[in-house]
This record gives structure tokens, C-alpha cells and sequence, in this order.
């Protein structure tokens, strides 16, 4: 008898939480609607398909009639709502999360998941007890979570079992193989390697495949590769006619097959994603290892031992990404604390432990304002309500981010400031609660693995060798040009009011010591002067006020920099004076400044800025250097506004307010 080999076939749709609209709808029209609609026409092609919650609720609503199409046709899995790495939040948000999306895929479909995808494959054993405790009996990893423990490849056919705290869960292995070949490869040699699985022996083999759909239809090149050339139809219609594969549903397959046995999987994701979450000395020497390995011929032999990095060092490697997520974990713990359950505060929670925005690797990510922003939305949001529910201190000081520096939180109903005790006295969140927005949301510069690419000079991606399509992780290529003074590092967080001393011989950054007391007052000294500065919050406005004794000499400077939704887009735009000389994404000298607005018309808001003492105002916008399906890109984080005096100009008082006015 001929042997037969299972196709088990998944596909996973996600978009970020606060992605932009146009962005969501080319997705649908590109690769969410074909996909669906070519598989509709083949019933006997059995597949399993997840979609993030966000992304559902959305497809639900606005193209109802091809999300109708899976009620029939699909098995459809779970995972968190807002698609969090599970391992980097809080047992029962991970619980919480789960149960969400299984509940709303039992009200639209009529059925709870049984598997769940899990979000960038990132493997804790932690996460198996809440899966479990969320109804959840199976997940997907990498097979090289599997070569990690010293399982062969050749083992990885059929499903094997792991267990923590006494709970059990099936893991299915994904085939990397399958991976690089769904779509880029040629249809029927895709099928052909499918094929060659098929061996003789107990139980039936499986090739498990379940990756990005956006693979379908929106990297480069894929909509016509997938779609217009037809890889897709023809690469069903060769599945259905072999006489060896039998596509499959995962539970059909666990219910038919038992498991492989026992197995604990490392912590670990999938081979990329632990390179990309090293510091870039590192990756670069990681990478080398791998490139020698395979150009030795040992790479399949040696990769298990090639580990790089865990998700977690995101958090250490960005200062801004630990930020929010030590935010995150606060605020997670303060609404547990609320006796009862309160659905719009869980909502909003939930989407602050969106994935997308905590780290980088070939997508965006954390390098996107627009991800960030949906994330801190949320937390000044559920922030603002828990302040109405369990009111806090006006005044507090701990280190939040573990990272041994403390930070002096300071609110009222409107505004937050939060003072980073650095020495620098300066703000590292300033949060508008009316419009749900923090203008410290910035990212600072800092080298990059890919670098190593960009110094190398490519402007165009390597040409792909043979048939099919190279896949993105293969491509170099410049969707902006790049300067070596893009690339320059920054010394420290993009953060406001961070001050200096000038004078003929150069400068100095400000050192403050904080003054014991119950306000936000600090102290500090130059060879000639000492400075008092002192933060303070009315209504709306936040007030800096600097105090200036000794030899008044030199010139004192501050820069601000402030994050605003519009970036260098057409909505944003400085007002002087009742004029707009420009946008945020243009260079901007002002002299004898005393007021300037920055208006942006996606706040639905404006930010005013003012002095008592005319400035010299040099005004920037600032960007950083990232990459993306797309090839490299420069992205504009932040306006940067530099203001400086003579000292002896401004006497013994300085005062800079900025006020957060929101449009009727």
C-alpha cells in the first residue's frame, strides 16, 4: 500500500492594533479576499486559518459577505485577542486574552477553538498552564524549537506533548522547509517536497505548514506571483490530484494519530526573530556564525546549537519598548486590583499588550509612531479611568523600569509629567489625558544589525536565483536614501527639557540633583552659576521654571522633544504668529521666539509652547533608520526643538509652558 503523507495547512491574518485604514483595506483587497475566495472554490482542500481579534472585528464589519465564506470552510484557531507574546504578560491577562477571542469566535462561528496560534511562535513553558486553563488543547511552533531539544527533522512528522504545573498541550512542528518554499517556490516543486515526506512505518506523516497569509498577496511580488500567475489554484489542484497527500484539519489529524511523546521545548522563537534580538555587535557575529555554517555545509547539523537571543531582550535592548511595557505591567496590576470586572478597562488593556510595537526585526514595529501610539492611547486611556476608580498620589517616585534609575511621576486630572532621574531632570512621558496621547512617545537612535547591509552600499536587492519569488528576508533593497549622519547613534533617550551650558569653548549638559521636598525641584552647578528648576502642572499647562545665580555667563539651552501624530505629514504644522511657515517635517529658525503652536490635525489637538524670555528657536524633525518588507527606510519619530539665551539676557527667571489645547 502506498504510503500517504497528512497536509496540514494554516495560515495566519494579523494586522497591528491602530494600523491606518487604507493600509487594512489593500490588505483585503491584495490577499485577504483572493485567498478566501480561491480556497472557497475548492472545498476538499482542508486548511485552519487564525485571525488576530482586532483584525477580524474589523473584517467582520466592513466586508461581511468574504468573511462569510470561512463559516464552512475553515477550522479556526485562537491565541490572545490583540495578538500579545504571550510569555511577556500576566498569567491572567494571558488567560483573559484567550478566553476573549475564543468567546468571539464562538459568537460569530459558532464554535470554540480547540488549537491557538502562537504569536511569533515566542515558547515559554510559562504560557502552558493559562493556554490550558483558556480551553486551548494545541499550539503551532517551529520545528527548530523541536531541534532545539536534539530531535532529527526526520522525527518532526506528527504532534508531541508537553506538560507544566500539571496541565497538558499538544505542540504541532512547523516546517521551516515548508516555509521557504509556500509561495516562493514553484508549485509542483513545493508538492514534489511535500510528497518525498510520505515514508513507510507506524502512524501517518504529517507536513505541517502554518504561516503569514500576507505571504499571499502582499510581500513583494507575491500578489502576482500568488494571484495573477496562479501559484495558489495550481498549487491546490496539484495537492488534490496527488495520490499521496491528504489535506487535513489539525484536529482531524490529532484525532486520528496519537502523540509522538513527551518533549519540553526550550525558550526560544523562530531562527530570525533570536537574531534580531541582539544588540547589533552581537547579531552581526550571530549571522556570521550562521553564514559560516552554511557555507560549510553544516548549518542543518549546527543550527539547533546557534540560539542568538530570546524575545525578552526587546526589553533590553530598547529603552523605549521596556518603558511601555513596565507601564503595561503597572497598570495590568491596578485594574486586577479593582474588585469586579470592568470590560472597557480590560479592552483597553488588552490592547496595550498588542506585539507589534514592543520590537523590530524585518517588519517596522517598534520604529512605526503609529503602532506606539495605539499602545500608549490605550495606557493613557485605562490610566485615566483607573485614576477615577482608585484614585493615586499627585506625586510619586519609583524606578518603573527596573533599570536603577528612579523617576518622579507628577499628575493632575489633565497631564502627566514623568521626570527621569538621571540627572538630567528631564521628561521621558508627557501624557494629555483629554486626547489620549503622549507627546514623549520618541525612539532614539541607535546601530542597527542591518547597518552592517546599508554601509555596504547595496541600492538594489539581490537577484533571485532560479524559479519562483525571493522571499522578503532575502531582499535588499532602498525605499529612502540613506546618509552616514542618518545612522549616527543617539547618546541618550529622546527625552524633553534636557538642558545645557554654552559658551565660546563649547558646552555641557546640565547635572541636577533633586532637592528633598514634596515638589519637583532641582538643583544644578557650573563654574559660574547654579540653576533651580522646577516642574510644575496647572490644568493643562505644564510649567518649567529655571532660576539663575551666580556670574550670569554663557548661554543656557534645552531641547524638547515632542512626538505629535502627523510626523512630516500634511496635518501637522507650526502656527507663528496667525501664519504657518512650515510643517513638522522641515527645518524651522525662529528668532526672538515667545510663542509657537504646533497644531496637528490627527490629535485633534495642539500642543502651545511658550517663553518669558525671547528665544532662538532651532526646530528639526527627527528620524531614524529602519527595516521593512518594503527595503530601508527613514521614519520621522519626533519634532526636535532646541532653544537657547544669553544667561545675562535672561536674568534671574526663566519660564517655558507648554499647554495642551484640544479642538471643539
Amino acid at each position: 500500500m502506498t504510503q500517504t503523507v497528512a497536509l496540514l495547512f494554516g495560515v495566519h491574518a494579523h494586522q497591528p492594533v491602530g494600523n491606518f485604514p487604507e493600509v487594512l483595506e489593500d490588505a483585503h483587497r491584495r490577499c485577504y479576499r483572493p485567498f478566501i475566495h480561491t480556497l472557497h472554490r475548492f472545498p476538499a482542500f482542508r486548511f485552519a486559518a487564525h485571525f488576530s481579534g482586532w483584525l477580524l472585528d474589523y473584517l467582520l464589519e466592513k466586508f461581511p459577505e468574504d468573511m462569510r465564506l470561512l463559516q464552512d470552510m475553515v477550522a479556526l484557531f485562537g491565541a490572545g485577542d490583540t495578538e500579545p507574546v504571550l510569555a511577556v504578560i500576566p498569567a491572567r491577562d494571558r488567560v483573559g486574552q484567550v478566553r476573549a477571542l475564543s468567546d468571539k469566535l464562538e459568537r460569530r462561528f459558532g464554535a470554540r477553538p480547540r488549537g491557538a496560534w502562537l504569536t511569533e511562535r515566542v515558547w515559554e513553558a510559562t504560557v502552558v498552564p493559562a493556554l490550558a486553563d483558556a480551553g486551548i488543547e494545541y499550539v503551532t511552533v517551529d520545528d527548530y524549537h523541536f531541534l532545539c531539544t536534539g530531535r532529527q527533522s526526520g522525527e518532526l512528522t506528527g504532534y508531541f506533548t508537553t506538560e507544566e504545573d500539571g496541565r497538558r498541550l499538544d505542540l504541532f512542528p512547523i516546517s521551516e522547509a515548508l516555509r521557504y518554499r509556500l509561495p516562493f517556490a514553484p508549485a509542483a516543486e513545493a508538492v514534489r517536497y511535500i510528497e518525498g515526506l510520505a515514508q513507510a512505518g507506524a502512524g501517518q506523516p504529517a507536513a505541517i505548514y502554518f504561516d503569514d497569509i500576507e505571504k499571499f498577496g502582499i510581500w513583494p511580488e507575491t500578489y502576482e506571483w500568488v494571484y495573477e500567475r496562479g501559484w495558489l489554484t495550481e498549487f491546490i489542484q496539484a495537492v488534490l490530484a496527488s495520490p499521496v497527500i491528504r489535506p487535513m484539519r489539525f484536529d482531524e489529524y490529532r484525532e486520528r494519530e496519537r502523540t509522538r511523546g513527551v518533549i519540553y521545548v526550550p525558550t526560544t522563537s523562530y531562527i530570525e526573530m533570536n537574531e534580531w534580538t541582539l544588540p547589533a555587535e552581537a547579531a552581526n557575529h550571530y549571522a556570521d556564525l550562521v553564514a559560516r555554517a552554511k557555507q560549510e555545509g553544516r548549518f542543518d547539523r549546527d543550527k539547533p546549537f546557534l540560539r542568538g537571543g530570546i524575545w525578552k531582550n526587546f526589553f533590553s535592548r530598547y529603552p523605549e519598548s521596556n518603558w511601555m511595557h513596565k507601564r503595561m505591567l503597572e497598570l495590568s496590576r491596578r485594574l486586577h486590583a479593582l474588585p469586579g470586572r470592568h470590560g472597557e478597562m480590560h479592552q483597553l488593556l488588552y490592547q496595550a499588550q498588542a506585539n507589534d510595537a514592543y520590537w523590530h526585526g524585518l517588519f517596522g514595529g517598534l520604529y512605526l509612531p503609529h503602532l506606539r501610539r495605539a499602545v500608549y492611547r490605550a495606557i493613557v486611556r485605562l490610566e485615566a479611568l483607573l485614576d477615577q476608580a482608585a484614585p493615586r498620589p499627585a506625586r510619586e517616585r519609583k524606578d518603573l523600569d527596573l533599570d536603577g534609575v528612579d523617576e518622579l511621576f507628577l499628575h493632575n486630572a489633565a497631564l502627566q509629567a514623568v521626570v527621569k532621574l538621571d540627572g538630567s531632570a528631564s521628561l521621558c512621558e508627557l501624557d494629555a489625558y483629554d486626547l489620549g496621547h503622549n507627546f514623549g512617545d520618541t525612539l532614539a537612535r541607535q546601530t542597527e544589525h542591518y547597518y552592517r547591509r546599508i554601509h555596504a552600499g547595496n541600492s538594489v536587492h539581490a537577484p533571485h536565483v532560479g524559479e519562483g519569488i525571493a522571499s522578503a528576508h532575502d531582499r535588499v533593497s532602498f525605499k529612502h536614501a540613506i546618509r552616514a549622519e542618518d545612522l549616527t547613534p543617539d547618546a541618550h533617550w529622546r527625552s524633553s527639557f534636557r538642558d545645557g551650558w554654552l559658551d565660546e569653548e563649547g558646552g555641557q549638559p546640565l547635572q541636577y540633583r533633586m532637592l528633598d521636598g514634596a515638589g519637583a525641584v532641582f538643583e544644578a552647578d557650573t563654574e559660574f552659576m547654579q540653576v533651580r528648576k522646577t516642574y510644575t502642572l496647572d490644568g493643562s499647562r505644564l510649567e518649567v521654571e529655571y532660576r539663575f545665580s551666580g556670574s550670569l555667563r554663557g548661554r543656557f539651552t534645552t531641547e524638547l522633544n515632542l512626538a505629535l501624530p502627523s510626523c512630516d505629514g500634511p496635518a501637522g504644522r507650526y502656527v507663528l504668529a496667525g501664519r504657518i511657515p512650515g510643517g513638522f517635517g522641515q527645518p524651522l529658525a525662529v528668532h526672538a521666539l515667545e510663542e509657537i503652536e504646533l497644531s496637528d490635525d490627527v490629535l485633534g489637538g495642539s500642543l502651545v509652547l511658550r517663553v518669558t524670555q525671547p528665544a532662538e528657536l532651532d526646530a528639526r524633525p527627527h528620524h531614524t533608520v529602519s527595516q521593512s518588507e518594503a527595503g530601508f527606510e527613514k521614519i520621522m519619530q519626533a519634532v526636535t526643538l532646541r532653544l537657547t539665551w544669553p544667561v545675562a539676557a535672561v536674568g534671574e527667571r526663566l519660564v517655558i509652558s507648554l499647554e495642551v489645547r484640544r479642538r471643539a
